[in-house]
């Protein structure tokens, strides 16, 4: 049968984590590793996938619940491939990708897009990358169990590599933003691997749920942090969360203006607020990345901060094209564990 592929690829969050699910603005940029999928339809309800990176194969079926094994978003993506009409049946899936795993990176988002993205190939579809979005958010949400918002989705369907994108997950309206060209975006691997489903994720989200509830608004990233400090009836934890959401949402939207204006002295300094905010706020960071991102910036680079869900994962920071050489190999012979991941802009 004939074969269809797609190559999704993976993102990096230049500013604006966990706001996505609280009704706020995000800055995503696609990146040049990615995620590719060959698909060949089957007949029947059977899905056989490969990975490169685990022996052997899997062999599932598309009526199998999530069983906390590697195969499960290649399982929950064809299902909802099947739901939407895009497939009959079942699968045989090849996947490479050099997206680092736990990376905090949205290679699980990257899989399932590539996924439908490829199943949408193969039945002729006119689906939008929007809707495919949408729908790889579903697969997450109800069929893997993570909480997550719509930011990792859209960032990895809709930018080419190198684009950042101002996604109001609000309204789900974009626009494309330029990235500096005398500065790079440099992803780096803390080596603390990370994922989404051990708990602090969800335990995150549940907190924001509390302080949405208590306040009587969903959107609680459009709060003055003025009202959520003369806020009654919440629990401190539960206010440093909400603080964070407002904080960070208008840290995004300042973040977008210093990069229309090329203003990446301000950039960075919302970098290093954010980092500080995810730190101190939502209590995401850990030892290591805080001395990580402390390294970043007094080596040189004009901010830097944890990217992605938290607990591990990936740093980005700002550094100007002319230091960047030096700067990376100091940073990288500090911290031993680190390693060098992607770049984007410059």
């Amino acid at each position: 049968m004939t074969a269809f592929t797609a190559t999704v690829p993976g993102r990096v969050n230049l500013i604006g984590e966990h706001t996505d699910y609280n009704g706020g603005m995000v800055l995503p940029a696609a990146l040049s590793v990615a995620m590719s999928v060959n698909l060949i339809p089957r007949a029947d309800n059977r899905i056989s996938v490969s990975a490169r990176g685990y022996s052997g194969s899997a062999e599932r079926a598309l009526h199998e619940p999530a069983q906390d094994h590697w195969s499960d978003p290649s399982v929950g993506a064809l299902r909802e491939a099947v739901s939407l009409g895009l497939l009959a049946g079942g699968a045989a899936l090849s996947i490479q990708s050099t997206i680092p795993a736990g990376s905090g990176l949205s290679s699980s988002a990257a899989l399932i897009v590539a996924i439908l993205k490829a199943a949408r190939a193969s039945g002729g579809s006119d689906l939008g990358d929007l809707e495919l979005a949408l729908a790889a958010r579903r697969v997450e949400n109800e069929y893997l169990g993570v909480p997550c918002g719509i930011m990792d989705q859209v960032a990895v369907a809709i930018p080419q590599p190198g684009q950042a994108i101002a996604l109001d997950t609000a309204t789900l309206d974009y626009t494309v933003v330029p990235l500096p060209a005398d500065h790079t975006m440099v992803v780096i691997h803390s080596g603390l691997t990370r994922k989404l489903t051990d708990g602090r994720y969800k335990a995150r989200k549940e907190e924001c749920d509390a302080a949405r509830e208590a306040i009587g608004r969903d959107d609680i990233c459009r709060l003055d942090p003025e009202e959520i400090a003369a806020a009654r009836g919440l629990d401190e934890s539960v206010r440093k969360r909400a603080r964070h959401c407002a904080t960070e949402h208008r840290r995004v939207l300042a973040a977008v203006e210093a990069l229309e204006g090329g203003d990446t002295c301000t950039l960075g300094a919302l970098m290093n607020m954010s980092h500080a905010s995810m730190r101190d706020d939502f209590e995401m960071s850990l030892p290591a990345i805080d001395a990580l991102v402390e390294s970043a910036v007094e080596l040189g680079a004009v901010g830097a901060r944890l990217t992605g869900g938290g607990w591990g994962g990936c740093i980005v920071a700002c550094i100007a094209n002319d230091r960047r050489e030096a700067w990376q190999a100091e940073l990288l012979a500090r911290h031993t564990k680190a390693r060098f991941v992607d770049a984007v802009g410059g």
